[in-house]
């Protein structure tokens, strides 16, 4: 068909590169994966839950759908931007958080199946709190406070401590105790 006597880069294949020294990526332990994946699958549960709470309340809540798209998204959104940026950028914010973190890791959270259940139990308490108040701002008419902005900032520092948990990754002394051997 072709011309074996062409060089491969003539006959339209591409080359392989050289291969020199793999570098094999280290493998962390289950532990600090299960941990890991918690925190990504909470921030995304919340993240859920709270989309949920937006669209039952979007029918639900007295005032024009801009009085309703402020109390439910944009004032939450400052909040949620506050919770996740203050503390990656206000070092000690930063360093009692990745502390908080190290230490959910070392309790076991996210890694037993009571500590999955207990952190999707709080979550489902905080739903079950914002539908209440939505229910009742719905009934009384009138906006007390906005749960909306704290369920918000909640999500913010969730997102916060997913973030620092990668950022722990990188600390030789954090690496020592989570990479498998």
């Amino acid at each position: 068909m072709g011309d074996d006597s062409k060089p491969a880069s003539r006959r339209g294949r591409l080359n392989a590169a050289a291969c020199g020294a793999y570098l094999r990526p280290m493998a962390f332990t289950r532990a600090w994966r299960n941990f890991k994946r918690m925190q990504d699958l909470t921030v995304a549960a919340a993240a859920l839950i709270y989309a949920g709470a937006v669209v039952h309340a979007i029918g639900r809540l007295p005032g024009g759908t801009a009085t309703v798209v402020r109390w439910t998204l944009l004032w939450p959104a400052v909040f949620l931007m506050a919770a996740l940026v203050v503390p990656l950028i206000v070092p000690t914010l930063k360093r009692w958080l990745a502390r908080y973190v190290w230490m959910s890791f070392q309790a076991g959270f996210g890694q037993t199946p009571g500590s999955i259940v207990i952190g999707m139990a709080l979550l489902m308490g905080a739903a079950l709190f914002i539908y209440w108040q939505v229910a009742k701002v719905a009934a009384s008419g009138e906006y007390r406070a906005n749960v909306f902005s704290a369920y918000a900032a909640g999500i913010g520092i969730l997102a916060a401590q997913a973030v620092l948990v990668r950022a722990l990754e990188r600390l030789p002394d954090v690496r020592e105790r989570i990479v498998e051997r």
